[in-house]
Parts: C-alpha cells; structure tokens; sequence
C-alpha cells in the first residue's frame, strides 16, 4: 500500500508564505481520542479528504495516524500528539508538515491549520463514526505499465486547461525505454530531450557522493560535519554536546529546519538566489537544536544542501563539477547540468508558477545539493537504469545508500540515503519527488520488476508529475485534474515610514498564540524581524507606529497596548485575523 500524503505538496519549495506551526507540549487528555474528518482546501478547486485517528496507548500516551483517502494513502503515523481540553496539535514527519488547531464549542471540532514546506491551509476536523471511515483500494498485484496510447491521454488531459504547461513521461523496463509527451499548446512540442528543472531529485545525487566518497575513504558516514566546514566555523550542538554527522543530514535526522531562518528573500521568485556561503555558516554558528541529533525525521533543504557543500568542501571542488565527476560523466549523463550550455538552454521548458504564470529558474547557490539539477526524462532514465543494474559505475554507491535505513514510525516506509522507500506489489518502490518555483518532477524505480517512471512538467500546479507516475509504475489511483485558480491581484501599495528606535524597541518580544505557536519580534539597528514557528524570519516595515507590513508576501502586523506597554499583536493574513498575547 503506498502512503504518499501529500508528496506534491512536500517537494522543494521556498517557505514563501507567513505560515503558523504548532509546538509540542506533553499534555495527553482524552477530548482529542477518536475519528476525526475534514477537508483540506488546497485551493479553491482542489480539495482533499483528511481523516485522523488519535488513541492513547497502555502506557498513557497519544498516538495517531492520518489518511488521505483521495490519495490511497492510509496510516501515515503522527508524532508530537499535543492536546488538551482546548487545543490539539501534532507533527506528520513522513511529509514534513504539521497541524495546529483549537476547539470550538460552536463547530463542536477542531478549527486550525496544516502548514507544509512553509504553505499553510485551514482544517477543520469533526467527529465522525468508525463505520464511516474510508477504507483503501488494494493496488493491483498483476500490474502492468499502460501503452502509449492510455497514457497520452492522461499527459493531455493533465495539460488541457494550463496554457504553456507540456508534461513528460519517461518509461523504462529492463532497459526498454519509451517517451509520452504531451504540449505545451502553441510552443515547440515537448520530449525526452527537453531540459526541466529537477528540484529535490537532486538529493539523490548527494547521496550518492556521501556513498562514494566513503566507499573511497575520503570521508566517513558518522564523520561530524563540522570537519568540513571552514576554519572557526561551528555547527550547532544539542543539549548533550552531540554532534551533527554526515549520515544524519542525508537521512534528514540532524535536527536543523527545512529552511534557514536568515534567507534575505531578495526575490521571492527566486528565493534562494542571494543565499550565500557566508549567511549559511552565520546561521549555523547561532541556531539552536530543538531535539536530539537523531532522534526525529524532518525534512530539511537546508540540510541536504549543506552536505553537498561539505562534500565539495571535502573533494577541494565545488558542487557542480564534483556531481559531473563522480555521476554524470561515468554514467554518461550529458544532459544533466546546473549551468546550461546553449544547447541545452535552447531546450530549457519554460517555468510556470501554480497560477500559469511565467516565472523564473531557481538559482540554490550555496545550497545547490538539496536541488540545483537540470535534467531530461531520457537522462534521468539513463540514472535510474544505472541505480538498479549491479553493474554499473554507481552500483556500489547505489548499495550503501540502501543500506542505511529509518524506519516511519508506524508504517511500513522508509527512508535511506537521499531515497523514500515505500512498499508496494511486485516490490519496494525507490523515490523522490521536486519541485522549484516553476516545476515538479517525481522518480519512481521498482528494482525487482525492473521499471523505472519518470515525469516531469513545467508548471507547479497541482496535481502535478507524482501521481502520474506513480500511476504508470504501479497503478496507484490517479488524481482528479482540478481548474487553475485565478491569480491573486498585486501585492497591496503601503507607505513606509520611518520610526526612531524608540519607537520599535517596545515591540520587540515573544507572542504565544493559543495553540502555543510562537511569534518573535527583534531588532536589528532601525530594523524589526519577524518569525513564526518553524519559519524564516522577514523584515517588518512601518505603516504607523503600532502597524507593520511583510513585503515577500500580503501580510500585516498590529500591536496593541498602551504606552511602551505592549500586551499583544494581531497577524492579519488570507482574509484571517490570528491574535498573539505577548508573553515575554
């Protein structure tokens, strides 16, 4: 049975939004045991069904699963179960989000929100009977992967209502290989040639460097990553003085956040551009760990992307040509590149963001590990033929990033260096999602039936490349294609005025929200910065002497008090009004 929840929605992805996260506390009361049910509006015409079991185990504490029944996924387990007579939160760490709601005696349920990879939706949940729970659909044991002509209407039907948006498929079995192509309407027809941004696939690349520098004795697996960095530079520690190591980066268990908290978000459309080497060890030297090394999944891009720099650091090279050294150029992946040559650049497909707009390619910089690749579908077919042939170049490599494995708490995925693994008929099933500003791609290989699928498409909008190609490898449902919203207006002019310092200091502080996510105000000289849970921190600026506004995205803060007495601050964002008392 796959367990895919929400995969899309977990690739690559700047945290562009001002998003609420919820933080653990080890309360375990009983109103948050049972079935609980609500839909999760990704936008207003894709919807998805959510279930939520919480049950209190023997030895008196919470536990849970979560079900998309939309997707066929069921039993992905929770973690971090916090409740009490008037709030409920917990963690999905197999993709990365979190949810955060409070009860309301009118609804008679929780009201809150799910935030993923930086995007926050509302989700209300509601009781509702085990008879009523859905069940899932067993996949096919026989499966076979469909012909051309099944599949070329699936492309079309994906793309028909996304004006420059084109979709590939590439398809191989035990060699054979095969491209379905679809679009885009009014351009240059797509095929197994043209050049995609691949986003986080690009992970599995730096797996496969950390394997083969180990199997060389260039570094070692449990190596602290401190050893790579440059001189004076530290690396966070937690509360027992334990060290982040290589192998826990690559299996996203080192403790750091998704993103760091210091991105200057110069563009927004290209949000890791002006991310450099030296913001990157500042915020390594000052972070705090929230757990022990080791002991939790979360998946991070700040994580991976710092092994691929400690790695390059570790060869005495950069990034790009270390991953043309060691993979592409022994598997003969010439259409696989982070600077495009013309000819590739010729082919690049044209990015569009969820709305159909054009925008840019990303430029990861720094951080280029966790998801700077360019790719074809007949080169990633060309690297999915090498990882399952004990043959080749990589085939070594390949067999130590299997070997290390975490089990998902409560189910049967795992994770392995750089890989998702997740069980399936005919057997497991090695993946990895992408997505950049402007495109999503999944990679999904069966080494035991000999079939690798790969798509790719130029548009982020939802559904997008997983469940297709999950679909022609295993037979997985497919989703339902859904309108493209409109696209929100421009951002809202605001004048910006000057406050003496002042002025600002009494705002600076914590806020606590009632389901105890935090709100941090500080300054820096005549600047205020702001942070919500697990978020990056942005710039306020000043529209009055008690109102302040974001400018990466439409977004305002209002404090209240009297005088230098500052009691609390209203976040106004997506038409919703989220109070915060002051706390410190």
């Amino acid at each position: 049975m796959i367990k895919s929840v929400f995969r899309w929605i977990a690739s690559l992805c700047a945290a562009a939004l001002f998003a609420v996260g919820p933080a653990a506390s080890a309360q375990t009361p009983n109103r948050a045991e049972g079935l609980w049910e609500g839909t999760l509006a990704i936008s207003p015409t894709l919807s998805l069904r959510i279930v939520v079991e919480i049950v209190r185990e023997a030895d008196g504490a919470l536990a849970g699963t979560l079900d998309s029944p939309d997707q066929n996924s069921f039993g992905v387990p929770l973690a971090a179960i916090a409740a009490d007579e008037t709030s409920l939160a917990f963690e999905l760490p197999a993709a990365g989000a979190s949810y955060a709601s409070t009860w309301s005696a009118e609804a008679d349920g929780w009201e809150g929100s799910f935030t993923q990879s930086g995007q926050s939706w509302p989700l209300a949940l509601n009781r509702i009977d085990r008879s009523a729970r859905p069940q899932a659909t067993p996949l096919p044991s026989d499966w076979q992967v469909p012909a051309n002509d099944v599949l070329a209407p699936m492309l079309a039907r994906r793309i028909a209502d996304r004006p420059g948006a084109g979709f590939v498929l590439g398809i191989s079995e035990n060699g054979a290989r095969r491209i379905v192509a679809a679009g885009p309407k009014g351009g240059p027809a797509f095929d197994g040639d043209t050049v995609f941004e691949i986003g986080s696939i690009t992970k599995l690349f730096t797996a496969l460097l950390l394997a083969d520098m180990t199997l060389q004795g260039e570094v070692a697996l449990d190596d602290p990553v401190e050893k790579y960095l440059p001189e004076g530079a530290h690396m966070p520690r937690d509360a027992s003085g334990k060290e982040i190591t290589l192998r826990q980066l690559s299996l996203q268990t080192s403790g750091l956040p998704r993103l760091p908290d210091n991105m200057p978000f110069t563009d927004p459309a290209d949000p890791y551009a002006d991310y450099s080497e030296a913001m990157l060890l500042d915020f390594l030297a000052t972070y705090e760990l929230p757990r022990e090394i080791g002991s939790h999944y979360e998946y991070s891009n700040l994580g991976v992307g710092l092994l691929g720099y400690a790695l390059a650091r570790a060869a005495g090279t950069d990034y790009a040509s270390l991953v043309r050294e060691r993979i592409l150029d022994p598997l003969g992946m010439s259409e696989t590149a982070i600077t495009l040559n013309p000819d590739m650049q010729a082919r690049f497909a044209v990015p569009h963001d969820e709305y159909l707009r054009q925008t840019k390619p990303w430029n990861l910089s720094v951080l280029a590990g966790a998801g700077a690749l360019r790719s074809t579908a007949s080169d990633l077919l060309t690297f999915a033929e090498a990882a399952m042939n004990p043959a080749s170049p990589i085939a070594e490599a390949m067999a130590l990033t299997l070997s290390d494995r975490t089990d998902q708490v409560g189910s049967d995925n795992q994770t392995a260096l750089g890989w998702m693994i997740l069980p399936a008929p005919g057997g497991e099933v090695l993946n990895h999602g992408g997505g950049t500003g402007g495109f999503r791609s999944f990679l999904a290989m069966q080494p035991a039936s000999g079939r690798a699928v790969v798509g790719l498409t130029n548009s982020a909008a939802e559904p997008s490349a997983t469940d297709l190609t999950y679909h022609a490898l295993i037979g997985t449902p497919r989703a339902v294609e859904a309108a493209i919203p409109p696209a929100p207006g421009p951002m809202p002019e605001r004048q910006e005025i000057a406050l003496p310092p002042e002025a600002l200091a009494p705002l600076v502080g914590t806020y606590r929200m009632a389901n105890n996510a935090r709100l941090e105000v500080t300054r820096e000289g005549g600047q205020l910065f702001a942070q919500l849970t697990s978020q990056p921190t942005f710039p306020i600026f000043a529209s009055g002497p008690r109102e302040f506004f974001l400018k990466v995205v439409d977004a305002r803060l209002v404090f209240t008090g009297d005088g230098d007495t500052i009691t609390g601050v209203t976040l106004f964002q997506n038409s919703a009004e989220i109070p915060f008392e002051r706390i410190d």
